[in-house]
């Protein structure tokens, strides 16, 4: 028989010829497997498999089930899922088969690797009986880098119907179904990437447009802001918005979170906060509406911490609210500095929280550093962070700088300290210098 003619068979044959040598199934099933080769569609495939298996094997039933991780009472347990089932009556049992790893055929092949051939299944403790007319059964593992992911399962009414031979042919035809699942999964996983990279991009495209455009410029104050780069997008956000020739407000904030959630929640924040100044709601109003506005509007697990305050050049004062950011770093001119430790709720933590007002006045010579956690959290190789007191020395060290020659002064600190130009979590620095 040639391979025109055993291919003929595959397509006009729902059950194996008596006349098919080993040779004449192996070459049925090479070309089965070319065909099931180019798709990538899982459910496609087991289909086209269980369509011609009967060339190949005679059954009067079987079944092609994956294992499958679920969790039960917070414990992680196997489960068996069908995926495709031919000669069965359709029933929840048999569908989802209630068995555990060890239990039944498919079980004890699933726990041990090793497939099986039962002659007579009534004389068999491990039978699970699904079907009545079932008198003998084969099972072979489908594994996958070592690891059992499924079986393949065939059942026939007459005792006795399957042979060694029959066994190989059905584990050849499992260990070609075990690397198409491969090829699915990793092409899964390329796509799953790709969406990835692609939601990483247009985060940090919206990450970047709330940014300002440059730096402020104000009368009697060097100011500058920077977002130090990191692999992955988070919720870091400044912001600076001109009130008065003489008022400037000046916003800093963290978002919970990473990729498009946490860019749209600070996009939620600046268009708050920007309304908020333009109405003429003073820090702490503007927080408490804020903070509602985010109670009814985000999941529980997302907040925003925050400084908002206005930096006045004829007072020379900055007034401002701390929702629960970490607090402003005063440096004065002669080395001497402090953290100050003024703060609230972050927003949307609860519903209903007051914020107050907090008042620094800035002399000739003093620098204020507003900044995010992903500074004073960078870590080095063996896990020590860079710590608040390692980052106000550094900021003393390079007080004389301009404003913007200050922010790479501390980034170049930072990229030495942790042996890497990324740092684990966005960094956020806003310098405010009184000349």
């Amino acid at each position: 028989m040639n391979k025109d003619q055993i291919v003929e068979r595959i397509h006009t044959s729902s059950s194996p010829d008596p006349d098919l040598s080993v040779v004449d199934k192996l070459r049925m099933l090479l070309d089965i497997t070319k065909k099931i080769s180019q798709s990538l569609d899982l459910e496609e495939v087991l289909k086209l498999v269980m369509d011609t298996l009967g060339s190949l094997i005679r059954f009067d039933a079987a079944g092609i089930y994956l294992l499958e991780a679920v969790d039960v009472d917070g414990e992680e347990q196997y489960v068996f899922k069908s995926k495709v089932i031919r000669g069965y009556r359709i029933s929840f049992d048999l569908v989802e088969p209630r068995l555990k790893l060890g239990e039944g055929f498919i079980g004890h092949v699933a726990q041990t690797g090793e497939p099986l051939i039962s002659p007579d299944v009534s004389a068999d403790d491990r039978y699970f009986p699904a079907r009545k007319r079932t008198k003998s059964e084969m099972v072979a593992p489908i594994i996958s880098n070592d690891e059992v992911i499924g079986v393949f399962d065939l059942e026939s009414d007459q005792p006795g119907a399957y042979s060694i031979d029959d066994l190989a042919i059905l584990q050849l035809l499992a260990s070609q179904v075990a690397i198409i699942i491969e090829k699915v999964q990793l092409h899964e996983q390329l796509v799953e990437k790709r969406r990835l990279q692609a939601q990483l991009e247009i985060a940090r495209e919206v990450q970047l447009e709330l940014l300002p455009d440059n730096d402020p410029d104000f009368p009697g104050f060097d100011i500058s802001a920077y977002i130090f780069p990191t692999e992955e997008v988070s919720g870091d956000y400044y912001d600076w918005v001109r009130i008065f020739d003489d008022q400037v407000a000046l916003i800093v904030a963290d978002a919970v979170g990473k990729g498009i959630p946490a860019a749209l929640l600070m996009s939620f924040l600046r268009a708050a906060l920007r309304a908020g100044v333009q109405i003429g709601y003073a820090p702490q109003v503007a927080f408490a509406k804020v903070g509602n506005l985010l109670w009814d509007s985000v999941e529980d697990h997302q907040f925003i911490t925050a400084i908002y305050g206005i930096l006045d050049s004829t007072n020379r004062t900055f007034v401002y609210s701390n929702a629960g950011h970490n607090p402003p770093l005063l440096i004065k001119p002669n080395g001497d500095y402090k953290y100050v430790e003024f703060g609230d709720l972050p927003l949307g933590m609860f519903r209903e929280s007051r914020y107050h007002q907090h008042y620094i006045r800035l002399e000739k010579g003093d620098v204020l550093v507003l900044y995010t956690d992903g500074i004073i959290e960078s870590e080095d190789d063996s896990g020590e962070q860079y710590g608040n007191e390692r980052f106000a020395r550094r900021i003393i060290e390079g007080a004389d700088l301009p404003a913007r020659d200050l922010i790479q002064f501390v980034r170049d600190g930072l990229s030495e300290f942790a042996q890497s130009d990324f740092l684990d979590d966005d960094g956020t620095l806003f310098v405010i210098k009184a000349i």
